[in-house]
């Protein structure tokens, strides 16, 4: 059966009049039937096969580590993300542990100040306040001193005996303590009532 073009033509015969004009394209066709009817010994066949197997397995071989290197990779960053934020924390509690002698000695120096020079003393005052809500800000805070000894936040420097109070209440303060989220950065120096 042909089918009929626009002119009432047939097909076949347009396709020879196509070859008539350039036979180069009827040697490629009959190529390209030949090619798509090329049979296999079967030495030939289970040769094509086995390499057909062992490229699938280097594909696959080269997939898996791919995959593991991709999740060593994940694994890599997300190792790094923490050293750092730890590094940047670590960092901040050392800033802060220097900056604390300046802080004491500001109060020292509002201790020393006589009632006379108030302007001075409030001047010390505002820089000191102005220091500690810095430092606030940066997640610093003071341990509690008012209460029973705690050996992980309190540094017992001295015992005495003192009436009314109970054996390990803090008496006096020496030194203020602070810390910085869950870690102490100075322990509150005290004394403590045996």
């Amino acid at each position: 059966m042909t089918k009929k073009t626009d002119k009432h033509e047939t097909v076949d015969e347009t396709i020879q009049k196509e070859t008539a004009q350039n036979p180069e394209s009827a040697v490629v066709e009959e190529t390209a039937s030949e090619q798509a009817s090329y049979t296999l010994t079967a030495e030939e066949f289970a040769a094509a096969k086995a390499h057909i197997e062992a490229i699938t397995k280097e594909k696959d071989e080269t997939v898996t580590l791919l995959q593991r290197i991709q999740a060593d990779f994940d694994n890599f960053r997300r190792r790094n993300a923490s050293i750092r934020l730890d590094s940047y924390e670590e960092g901040k509690r050392d800033t802060v542990k220097e900056l604390l002698p300046a802080l004491d000695n500001l109060e020292r120096a509002l201790d020393a100040i006589p009632a006379e020079n108030a302007s001075f003393r409030e001047g010390i005052a505002m820089v000191q306040r102005q220091m500690l809500d810095s430092l606030k800000k940066l997640g610093l805070e003071e341990i509690e001193n008012d209460c029973k000894f705690d050996p992980t936040k309190h540094e017992a420097v001295m015992r005495e005996k003192v009436e009314g109070k109970e054996s390990g209440e803090i008496v006096v303060v020496f030194q203020k303590g602070y810390r910085m989220g869950d870690r102490i950065i100075r322990h509150c120096m005290v004394k403590v009532a045996e």
